[in-house]
Parts: structure tokens; C-alpha cells; sequence
């Protein structure tokens, strides 16, 4: 299925988010760069509660991958929560929830990538997570990374860690409180001090404290990483999940959306998943898949 015909199919509203000043980055190397992006989708054997219907999600997976199969991507991206647990919780059937899920990520045909989410570690340990599930390249078996596509880098966080700067592990956090260590603040100071060209960051946890989002799901110690992104005048646009309803802002140039939750709502009136396109102007369209509706985001190159 090419765009047209997703676009013909889906159907839905158009939205655009209109931003000043559009210029083109100085010589750039960028080829135009298109992926998947999907989050949250919970997926456990377990009952209905409220909106969330986790037993579906495997099958919304199913749905989104034999979508991006036919949209010659060249790399998906999960934002976290791939996976959630029975009640009362069992570390060896949440190991089995993780296994079905992810065989259904590696349905792709090209690279797939992870991003750490809270209920990654809901019975089971960060390591555990990481070793049943499978990042692309260099990327293999790594909490945070970096990697590079057509002449754009790609910065993948974990903000799963714990006030004492322990990390989340089998349910021994408070899924309120989620920061980003020092150490790791500096080694994404090091990825953006590395080259001149544009930078993309996924997340799951939200880093635009000043959205009006929720303060429960957004990161401690956002402002900090944030002044570090700003600093750097290459980064585009992050990317996040954990708000499940979604999010739109952008802030000195650098745009943040946070996409719609997969776990809500019953098939097969409800999904969510998005095709990312990133031209060679720089300038960002979004195609999100979200309750039947196709609804396009164009986030223009903003000088910083």
C-alpha cells in the first residue's frame, strides 16, 4: 500500500501545525528519511480495564507492521511500554508477553529499534527486557543509543530511573517520578557535540514540562536536558509516548509530539501508529493512524 492509497483508505482530518521562519540547513547531506512510529501498547493477556484492552494490542501490532511493510520505511521505533503484566503479577508470564509481542516487531522488514518505557519493567528487570527483545546494529542490547539514517542522527533515552538513581526494576518505582541520570545528560552533551547535522530524540517519558501536560508524566529533570537540546541548534524534533491521549508543543525551534496510545480502545474502530517523513528540507510530516481517521501533522523546519 503506497501513501496515497493509506491516505485514501484511512481517511480522517488534516491538521496542520504552522510554524515561523523556514530555512534549509547549510549544505545538508539529509536524504529524505521515512519510518514507523508506534507506543504503548501494553500487551498482556489480561482483562479489559477501563479504555485499555491489552489482549488486542497484539493484534494492533499486527495491523501497523503489515502497514509499514508496505510503505518502504526505513526503520521503525517503539516508545515504550511495549508490554504490561497480570494481576496479581508473574515475572515468567510477563517474560512470555515480551516474547509474543516482539516476534510481531520483528515481522518488520528493516531495523527495528526500542525505547525504554515504565511498564518495560513491571516484574521483570531493565536487562530482562533488553535481552528479550532485539535493537538493530550497535544498538543491540542497549538502554540509550544513538544511530544514524541518511545523514540524520537518532538519540534514543531511558529515563526509567529512580530518585537514588537506581534503575526501574520489577515494579520497584514510582511511575510518577522518572529522570534521566547526570551521566547520561553528559553523554547526550557528547552525541550532539559529535557533528553538525540534524538530530531527532525519542523518549518515552514527556520532556516539554512547559505543555500543559500532566506533571505525573513528565520527566524531573526535563528543563535540564531540554536547555542541553536547545543549546546543541540541531535538534528537530522529539519524539515521546507515555501520555496516552497524545500531545502537540514546540520550543525554540524544536518541535515535541507526543503520539497516541495503541492500548486504547477496542478493535477494530481503534489503533495508533504513525509513518514519520523527514524531507530534504527538513521539514517533518506526520501520518497518524488514530481511530479509524488518518490525520496529518506538517511540522516546518523552524531556524534556531
Amino acid at each position: 500500500m503506497n501513501r496515497r492509497s493509506f491516505i485514501k483508505t484511512s481517511g480522517g482530518a488534516v491538521c496542520i501545525m504552522s510554524c515561523p521562519s523556514m530555512t534549509l540547513w547549510a549544505d545538508s547531506p539529509v536524504r529524505p528519511v521515512r519510518f514507523g512510529m508506534i507506543t504503548d501498547f501494553h500487551y498482556a493477556d489480561r482483562p479489559q480495564l477501563g479504555s485499555r484492552f491489552y489482549s488486542q494490542s497484539k493484534q494492533k501490532l499486527e495491523e501497523a507492521i503489515r502497514i509499514f511493510n508496505q510503505s518502504h520505511l526505513d526503520f521503525i521505533v517503539e516508545l515504550g511500554d511495549l508490554k504490561d503484566q497480570d494481576d496479581p503479577p508473574s515475572s515468567s508470564r510477563t517474560l512470555g508477553y515480551v516474547d509474543e509481542i516482539e516476534a510481531v516487531m520483528q515481522q518488520f522488514h528493516g531495523p527495528v529499534y526500542h525505547v525504554l518505557g515504565n511498564h518495560d519493567m513491571d516484574s521483570i528487570s531493565k536487562q530482562d527486557f533488553l535481552s528479550y527483545t532485539r535493537n538493530h546494529g550497535a544498538a543491540a542490547g542497549k538502554n540509550h543509543y544513538s544511530f544514524m539514517m541518511n545523514g540524520l542522527k537518532f538519540i534514543v533515552l531511558d529515563a526509567n530511573y529512580n530518585a537514588d538513581g537506581t534503575d526501574y526494576a520489577s515494579g520497584n518505582f514510582d511511575w510518577t517520578y522518572a529522570q534521566i541520570p547526570d551521566s547520561q545528560l553528559k553523554w547526550l552533551q557528547a552525541e550532539l557535540a559529535e557533528g553538525d547535522g540534524p538530530v531527532i530524540i525519542f523518549v518515552h517519558q514527556l520532556l516539554d514540562w512547559f505543555s500543559g501536560a500532566p506533571e505525573a508524566l513528565t520527566i524531573k529533570n526535563a528543563q535540564a536536558a531540554v536547555e542541553i537540546l536547545e543549546k546543541s541548534r540541531r535538534v528537530l524534533a522529539v519524539f515521546q509516548g507515555h501520555f496516552h491521549e497524545g500531545n502537540r508543543s514546540e520550543r525554540n525551534g524544536i518541535h515535541f509530539h507526543t503520539l497516541n496510545a495503541a492500548v486504547e480502545g477496542s478493535l477494530p474502530e481503534n489503533n495508533s501508529f504513525a509513518i514519520v517523513e523527514i524531507d530534504k528540507a527538513l521539514h517533518i510530516h506526520l501520518s497518524c493512524y488514530y481511530d479509524n481517521q488518518l490525520i496529518e501533522y506538517n511540522m516546518p523546519y523552524v531556524e534556531q
